[in-house]
């Protein structure tokens, strides 16, 4: 029986000539991720094993994005033992504040990810990579240390399931659009400790902006990781932001999936999650009259430069609702850096939008957004669980930048499309 895309990966990276799902391996890593909430409890752990050095100082990431800038002492005394350790170990990729971007934004823009790594994050969505044909999963604090200290990881090899894309997606559906369709229709559950495997003509109509945003998302489905075929729009991005070297995987043709589902992307509407899975989807034209308080257009799932371009491009010459806070966060400083010379920085801000720095802060609650009880938010984000935003009894509602923009200016929950032809 052939290899999927997964499997072969994690062969490789065991050193073996194939892998079963189910069966246990230990595999070398390419890179080992820590924020500033998750780190701390790995470096601790790290030096309990007791010895000097990391595995790789070129192969460890540090990056504090969840509480900064710090948002209060705790958030600080947590920066300050990264930037300590980072120093000590003489890690090259420590990231602070000013050079910092949201971890899983910034790794891949960085060129520290390319087609073909296994990497492992102390974080939920370092299955992000696999839009780069990379074999990414988050893992806990326990494992980042060991990770850090031997350079290999212990994995159960995933089962897979196969998304087929066909068609060409419509003018206002995004990448977030199509995740929070096959979320909707597969449960938050459906993939779980899977691999979901994305194929079909209808990827080459997906940028990578896209396939970023679909593969942050599969642990949202329960998945292990999600991956991306490599194609000439993948290898463009590597080439232009890597000299790593990087090594293409495809998948056997009598490769074995648990299931397959083929996904039209011409039929997708823009989609809704509502509280409190990211499964409770809807289709905009299902949605109703959902008021709304807050808008959030960032996150490590829609915070990149095409996702602002979108934001920008709806909200240029209009203004937000008078009752709506918009508040815009570029997921890196050089997509800040690029928003501002494309002016899209101006337009949001005209628009009546607070742009800001870089950080994970409102999409977990942390600061910088904070809900109060009642309050509704459309966010780019990923979650939507019980307070996730703020307040037990506030809801939050998952949505592409396209939709997020549009309801800024309506103060409730919009189809992009009926703004079009008005001022």
């Amino acid at each position: 029986m052939g290899m999927t895309m997964t499997q072969k990966i994690l062969a490789a990276h065991a050193g073996l000539d194939s892998v079963e799902p189910g069966q246990l391996i230990e595999a070398d890593l390419d890179m080992v991720l820590g924020n500033d909430i998750t780190a701390p409890v790995a470096i601790r752990e790290f030096e309990k094993i007791g010895i000097t050095d990391v595995f790789d100082k070129a192969k460890i990431a540090l990056v504090p994005d969840h509480f900064t800038p710090n948002k209060d002492i705790k958030a600080a005394e947590q920066s300050r033992l990264l930037r300590t350790f980072a120093a000590e170990k003489e890690i090259e990729h420590y990231f602070e504040v000013g050079q910092m971007g949201i971890e899983h934004a910034l790794l891949p823009e960085k060129g520290l990810v390319v087609s073909g790594d296994v990497v492992i994050g102390a974080d939920s969505h370092t299955c992000t990579y696999g839009a780069l044909g990379a074999f990414s999963t988050g893992i806990g604090s326990t494992d980042m240390a060991a990770g850090m200290a031997t350079g290999r990881a212990w994995f159960k090899v995933p089962s897979a399931l196969r998304f087929e894309l066909t068609g060409k997606p419509g003018q206002w559906v995004m990448g977030k659009d199509i995740i929070l369709h096959i979320i909707g229709l597969v449960g938050v559950d459906g993939a779980l400790y899977q691999s979901m495997e994305f194929s079909g003509s209808g990827i080459a109509y997906l940028s990578m902006d896209d396939r970023f945003s679909m593969a942050n998302m599969a642990i949202e489905a329960g998945a292990k990781n999600g991956i991306f075929p490599v194609d000439d729009q993948t290898l463009a991005y590597v080439k232009e932001h890597s000299t790593k070297p990087y090594r293409v995987y495809e998948a056997d043709a009598d490769a074995h999936y648990e299931q397959s589902y083929t996904i039209d992307l011409s039929t997708i509407r823009p989609t809704v999650s509502f509280p409190h899975l990211p499964d409770n989807t809807r289709s905009i034209d299902e949605v109703g009259n959902v008021r709304i308080d807050q808008v959030v257009i960032g996150s490590c799932t829609n915070g990149r430069i095409e996702d602002l371009r979108m934001a920008a491009g709806i909200l240029k010459g209009r203004k937000t609702a008078k009752h709506v806070r918009l508040i815009v966060f570029p997921a890196t400083q050089a997509i800040y850096l690029q928003a501002v010379r494309e002016g899209i920085a101006e337009i949001l801000v005209e628009a009546g939008a607070a742009f800001s720095t870089p950080t994970c802060g409102p999409c977990l609650g942390g600061h910088m957004g904070i809900l109060a009880e009642g309050e509704r938010a459309v966010a780019t984000t990923n979650r939507n669980f019980v307070g996730r935003m703020g307040h037990p009894k506030s809801e939050v509602y998952l949505a592409s930048p396209a939709v997020a923009a549009a309801s800024a200016v309506t103060g409730r929950i919009s189809d992009p499309a009926l703004l079009e032809g008005k001022e």
